[in-house]
């Protein structure tokens, strides 16, 4: 009786399935592993870019910041200079109309005292003309009739009086 081998390798069923495998990772290789690499490097390739529009739309985002944080800077600056600005205006206007209100008072306060003057040039010329005027009328009654002393005072008096009357 002859045992029989349990396990027994066949030579050509050996190369067989050598060749089979072969074939068989070169299939796997060239069919399945090649489509899913170019799938995971189109994949990546997405992300990449993905990533990197992220970082471009953050430079720019960061730039309009910038932009806009000197912008405003720019605005705060140009509103306080006009403010300052209009306070120098006003300032500078109150000035002038202080100083043309103090010329006008200035003005009517020396045309006032030349009125003044003026009026009081006037009575005064007033005044002398009836005092000469009296001192004709006095005149002439002197020499009309002789004056004695109670004559004298009594023209004296009335010439007083007169005057009196007059101012």
């Amino acid at each position: 009786m002859q045992v029989q081998e349990l396990v027994g390798i066949v030579p050509w069923n050996f190369i067989a399935t050598i060749c089979n495998l072969f074939i068989q990772v070169y299939l796997i290789k060239r069919f399945l592993f090649k489509p899913i690499n170019e799938m995971l490097d189109k994949r990546k390739a997405k992300a990449d870019a993905e990533i990197q529009d992220a970082v471009k739309a953050k430079e720019e985002a960061q730039a309009m910041k910038a932009e806009y944080e000197k912008n405003m800077q720019e605005a705060k600056e140009r509103a306080n200079e006009i403010v300052m600005t209009a306070q120098k205006t006003a300032a500078v206007q109150s000035e002038e109309m202080l100083k043309e209100a103090s010329s006008q008072v200035t003005a009517m306060k020396e045309k006032a005292e030349k009125d003044i003057a003026q009026e009081k040039r006037k009575a005064v010329n007033e005044i002398k003309g009836e005092i000469g005027g009296m001192a004709v009328e006095i005149a002439g009654k002197v020499i009309e009739r002789e004056i004695n002393e109670e004559d004298h005072t009594k023209l004296i008096n009335d010439f007083i009086e007169n005057v009196g009357e007059a101012s």
